[in-house]
């Protein structure tokens, strides 16, 4: 156990100075290409007027799959002769230390440097990154608010929407206050104006009182068990009985869905993503061109297993010993999983439709990316069923600890990050219809072999299954 954790922080601490090097190389790139873009503004007005807001959605976007709210593993801290508020505090605090908010720093440290240094010199490059730290803690903040609240209300999604989009919708206005306001608040940075880094850390010092003013009603709330859902409508899903013991996998994945309060609540996200980045592709035209029309394409297709298949036993963990009394149960599982979202990729390639009809998007790119993500990245995804080890409670959200483990950070960014790296790669060197091409046969590819693949992965996990099921067992709430 230590020896494959110790394996896996390596490889992705290597993984993790990869992407670093990828923003350090954008911030020096970003550096002369506003120059070049804007010729009558500094590229730090540039960065900081029109980049930043976009930056920070984009780092609100990342934390979706990537960050944990800290409120999740607080049920074991109540037992502690400590005041809840205290601990509380103390999840805030560590969240905002977290090494997640220097990351981006990797990209404007070369860029300020580069653009900052002759006008201000060392010590207004230094106040500035200090400042842009600053942003990226409220940041940090307003994601843990926002996720709070969609995780309770779906509707709370139109929150962080109506913000960045509103922000971006200003940013476009001839002579904008927002911007103006944006590039007044670099330039109090760099010259190291102790009013600017005042009013950020109000703001900071605000949104941590919200938080821990929201999350401690949920919590109380919740462990108090205050509110129960009644089911208003159950259905048994009876055309899968043609499919015999896979079908009756593929109902039980169903209802395991629609019928579980965390179950919901990933279902619901997942889809207000999907129909999000679908109309921003369809009918904006913030991200015309370029490389963020792949991107977004990518996230479309991945978010399903980025957000639920990558969970594979946690939630099965809670009634796993009856699942493991019937020989071969788990093998029919795995491939109803496999059918169940391979099926649901279909959402996700409809909903961008409009975009293909609009010539955001190719058709053969949205084939290849679609076939892709059931073979590859799928593939990728459903290893984790042999190193998941944790029980996730089916009705339980906030005071719910959900810790990641190296492997699975490992398998996430792979399923994530190689399809970008290697189409970039194809697309540079052989054209854009070539790199579609070669994703659609290595996603055939996938797809065909599945059943040896899927069975690989059965064997596996019975080879390690009496200490899977231990951590289950001793995971379960």
């Amino acid at each position: 156990m230590y020896e494959e954790n110790l394996a896996g922080k390596i490889i992705s601490y290597v993984m993790a100075a990869g992407w670093a090097g990828y923003l350090i190389f954008f911030g020096t790139i970003l550096a002369s290409s506003f120059t070049n873009m804007v010729p009558n503004w500094e590229p730090y007005h540039v960065m900081n007027g029109i980049a930043l807001i976009f930056i920070l959605a984009l780092d609100f976007l990342l934390r979706i799959p990537f960050q944990k709210t800290p409120t999740q593993e607080v049920k074991p801290y109540l037992l502690l002769p400590v005041k809840k508020k205290r601990i509380i505090d103390f999840l805030l605090l560590r969240s905002g230390l977290s090494l997640f908010n220097l990351f981006w720093l990797f990209l404007f440290v070369p860029f300020s440097f580069l653009t900052i240094t002759k006008f201000f010199g060392v010590l207004g490059v230094i106040s500035y990154l200090i400042g842009i730290w600053l942003i990226i803690l409220i940041n940090n903040y307003w994601y843990l608010l926002c996720r709070t609240l969609i995780n309770e209300r779906i509707w709370w999604i139109l929150l962080p929407v109506a913000f960045y989009g509103g922000i971006t919708f200003l940013l476009i206005i001839p002579d904008s206050p927002v911007s103006s306001f944006l590039i007044d608040l670099g330039d109090g940075y760099m010259e190291g104006n102790i009013l600017y880094f005042l009013g950020t850390i109000l703001i900071i010092a605000i949104l941590w009182w919200i938080n821990r003013r929201v999350i401690s009603g949920l919590i109380y709330a919740e462990l108090a068990k205050t509110n129960d859902s009644k089911i208003k409508h159950v259905s048994d899903y009876k055309f899968f009985e043609r499919y015999g013991e896979v079908g009756e996998y593929m109902r039980l994945e169903l209802k395991m869905l629609l019928r579980n309060r965390s179950c919901k609540g990933l279902l619901r996200n997942t889809f207000v993503l999907i129909i999000m980045f679908s109309c921003v592709l369809s009918f904006s035209n913030l991200y015309d061109g370029g490389f963020m029309p792949t991107f977004i394409a990518i996230y479309n297709f991945s978010v399903f297993g980025m957000i639920i298949l990558i969970r594979t036993m946690s939630f099965e963990g809670n009634y796993l010993d009856g699942m493991m009394s019937r020989k071969g149960s788990i093998l029919s599982l795995l491939r109803a999983k496999y059918y169940v979202y391979s099926i649901g990729e279909i959402i996700p390639f409809t909903l961008m439709i409009p975009a293909i009809i609009m010539n955001k998007l190719t058709l053969l790119g949205a084939f290849s990316w679609f076939f892709y993500t059931i073979g590859f990245i799928y593939f990728c995804n459903l290893q984790l069923v042999v190193y998941n080890k944790q029980t996730i409670p089916l009705n339980e959200k906030v005071t719910t600890r959900q810790s990641n483990g190296g492997i699975q950070i490992i398998i996430s960014l792979c399923a994530f990050g190689v399809p970008l790296l290697l189409y970039s790669a194809l697309n540079a060197l052989f054209g854009e219809t070539i790199a579609h091409i070669t994703l659609l046969i290595i996603g055939l590819g996938f797809i065909l072999s599945s059943p040896y693949w899927i069975r690989n992965i059965y064997q596996r996990f019975m080879k390690h299954r009496y200490e899977n099921m231990e951590g289950f067992r001793n995971s379960r709430q």
